[in-house]
């Protein structure tokens, strides 16, 4: 049976890396594999082969999309998790179908779930394996690590002590689990206190420790300065959020921490954009005269928030810390299917868009522990391609405008629906 090629040829390409744009650029695919890239003018592919050529004038070819933060069993249109986690595991499941198809088609071609409802996200995932259900590359956790009535404890598993720890990480990896959710602080849970930790630190390393012995990495949600400390003394991997704020509410950058994190090698999401949407929706009250008092009030907090959050984004920029890109769509009232709203909010907060653009492909797939077969355009690697019209790495709002998407080499039908 001959070899499936395609020879993609479009104005410029951007390989995930960093490095400068190549003009008049082509990438020849393999079944489900780079075979080469580079000016078109090199780039052919083996004497008397049957090639598919496809080309995209005033285009941009770039690595697919990686977004390593988001919650499929979201809807998006504001309600919280105590109360979305009251719908039926089913209508769950149907939700995060819809979710992952709507991330594949605006051109995330990867995606980590950070959490969801009892085995909603495993039924999922063997139904794209199925071929029920379209979606991308998902890199999934089942059910996040939580303590009684911390946050995120209704999706299924909270653990006390140790042996209870250690219990919760087998029974997910026996599931199927490819990587480790741990709510380190409280959050948006009811029950739950953001400024303070969760786990204790034994409890921490225990559940860090039999991740990691299993060969699954890790991930923290953290609001809290205290936080953050706990799951650098236990080894974690990823830092979501990575909020500076003290036992007693107040925001302090401690740049301690930062070199601790760069030190690491820990990984930074600092999920900027939901914070920012939400901003943006009670503005939009307010100017209309609907918001409430409530609604003020949280508002002129989320400011103050989100100053603080926009302030560690630069300072562990500068004190050499990796930041990955990660929507934490579709919590609260940030739908799936734009994912590009974090990449332009890293972008307003002192990020070129060049350097955007490689933390939302090559940076978030190191954090998924998958820049061997992800990430970058490169010869070996899987052939996710999207297809951006125009030039992102000038104009980053570029982003937004996909064309094209290609998972592991065949082309996503995006009028699909079914």
């Amino acid at each position: 049976m001959p070899a499936n090629f395609k020879l993609i040829t479009a104005d410029r390409f951007i390989d995930g890396t960093g490095k400068q744009p190549i003009e008049k650029a082509a990438v020849l695919v393999e079944n489900d594999v780079i075979r080469a890239v580079g000016p078109a003018s090199s780039v052919k592919a083996p004497d008397g082969a049957q090639v598919e050529k496809i080309d995209y004038k005033g285009a941009t070819l770039l690595p697919g999309l990686v977004d390593c933060h988001v919650h499929m069993n979201g809807i998006g249109d504001g309600r919280p998790g105590d109360e979305l986690v009251k719908l039926p595991d089913e209508i769950l499941t149907l939700q995060s179908a819809r979710n992952a198809r709507a991330h594949l088609y605006n051109g995330v071609t990867t995606l980590r779930d950070c959490g969801g409802k009892n085995r909603t996200i495993f039924h999922l995932r063997e139904a794209v394996r199925m071929g029920i259900t379209p979606a991308p590359r998902m890199v999934v956790a089942g059910r996040p690590m939580a303590i009684v009535g911390g946050h995120l404890n209704w999706f299924g598993i909270a653990a006390t002590g140790r042996d209870e720890c250690i219990a919760a990480v087998r029974q997910l990896v026996k599931e199927g689990a490819d990587f480790i959710k741990i709510t380190a602080t409280g959050g948006s849970t009811g029950t739950s206190i953001r400024t303070k930790p969760s786990f204790n630190p034994d409890e921490l390393k225990a559940i860090i420790d039999e991740a990691h012995k299993f060969g699954r990495h890790t991930v923290a949600h953290c609001v809290s300065t205290q936080g953050m400390i706990n799951v650098l003394d236990a080894g974690v991997d990823t830092i979501v959020h990575a909020i500076h704020q003290e036992a007693g509410g107040e925001f302090k950058y401690r740049p301690d921490i930062t070199e601790r994190i760069a030190k690491q090698g820990v990984f930074v999401n600092p999920t900027l954009s939901i914070v920012k949407k939400n901003m943006d929706n009670i503005e939009a009250k307010v100017d209309a005269g609907t918001a409430t008092r409530a609604e003020q009030a949280s508002l002129d907090e989320s400011k103050i928030a989100f100053e603080a959050m926009v302030n560690g984004f630069q300072r562990m920029r500068k004190g050499g810390v990796t930041i990955v890109c990660g929507s934490d769509t579709a919590w609260l009232d940030s739908p799936m299917g734009r994912f590009q709203q974090e990449i332009e909010a890293e972008v307003d907060a002192g990020m070129t868009p060049m350097e955007a653009i490689v933390s939302a492909t090559r940076d978030s797939a190191k954090s998924l522990w998958m820049e061997d077969s992800i990430g970058t355009v490169e010869t070996g690697k899987k052939a996710d391609l999207v297809v951006i019209k125009g030039d992102p790495s000038k104009n980053i709002k570029n982003i937004w405008s996909v064309e094209d998407v290609f998972l592991a080499g065949h082309r996503v039908d995006r009028g699909n629906f079914v």
